[in-house]
């Protein structure tokens, strides 16, 4: 049976300090820039688009190129913050997207090894604990996560939707799969990740789990298409294409399951 911590990196359960508190205020106040009166076009064409993850609010918010914002509940680690090797840990500071994998796939859909399995679970389905839906893989920045990408790090679904809002992770992020799905489909490759053992900063145009429209004038956010055998080492060099205009998805039928599973293993 696969369970989440197969999947992730295996690590050990000690804290690892994260990064300087002058350091994370820095990175806050380019943040909040963005979404601030007169925030400058400039500053945000280079931070944008942005994730921040708040280990102390089990929350994470997503703010788009014009500076619109969306909040959703998530889940870190239940072992604490950290990036050592066997501390099952959620490690802190600048990270950024470095490989999107289950584009297109089904809600609940199962995931081992980043290949989709063929199976598909509803939430909190009893005993069952896999990756699901849509996974964000992190890379690093910085000295402090430097091995967040071997470590397996990411932001994916869980069928655990119980226990979001409280630390319950191996160290990955997880969201709920209509939460991890909406994010997917906005955040590009090469996106920063901030993650903070800190309070969100507030926004007063943050909208719980609904992003906002933004103006036409911003750039049309871009993602790369994933298939079974792309997730192995250097697939975050797969190209990049314009996202389609989002359109509701009815319930994947199994007839629709077995031709997502037939295409993605051509």
């Amino acid at each position: 049976m696969a369970t989440e911590i197969q999947l992730e990196q295996r690590q050990g359960a000690r804290r690892t300090p994260g990064l300087d508190a002058p350091m994370f205020r820095l990175r806050w106040f380019l943040l909040i820039a963005v979404v601030a009166p007169g925030a400058t076009p400039l500053r945000a064409q280079l931070i944008q688009p942005n994730v921040i993850v708040s280990v102390r609010d089990q929350k994470l918010m997503f703010l788009d190129n014009g500076g619109n914002a969306a909040v959703y509940p998530i889940s870190t680690s239940k072992f604490g913050l950290g990036d050592r090797w066997g501390s099952m840990a959620t490690p802190l500071g600048t990270l950024q997207v470095a490989q999107k994998i289950g584009d297109r796939a089904p809600t609940g859909a199962v995931f081992h090894n980043r290949r989709f399995t063929g199976e598909i679970l509803q939430p909190n389905t009893p005993g069952r604990d896999p990756i699901i839906t849509r996974i964000i893989w992190l890379r690093g920045l910085e000295a402090a996560n430097a091995h967040a990408y071997n470590r397996g790090i990411y932001i994916h679904g869980t069928p655990e939707e119980k226990t979001i809002g409280r630390p319950a992770s191996y160290g990955c992020i997880r969201m709920k799969s209509s939460d991890v799905s909406a994010l997917y489909a906005q955040l590009p490759i090469g996106a920063i990740v901030q993650i903070s053992p800190d309070h969100l900063p507030k926004v007063s145009r943050a909208a719980k789990g609904t992003l906002v429209s933004a103006p036409a004038s911003a750039p049309a956010p871009t993602h790369a298409v994933f298939t079974a055998d792309s997730s192995k080492p250097g697939a975050e060099k797969a190209s990049m294409t314009p996202l389609a205009p989002k359109t509701s998805v009815a319930p994947a039928k199994k007839s629709d399951t077995t031709a997502w599973l037939r295409n993605a293993r051509a």
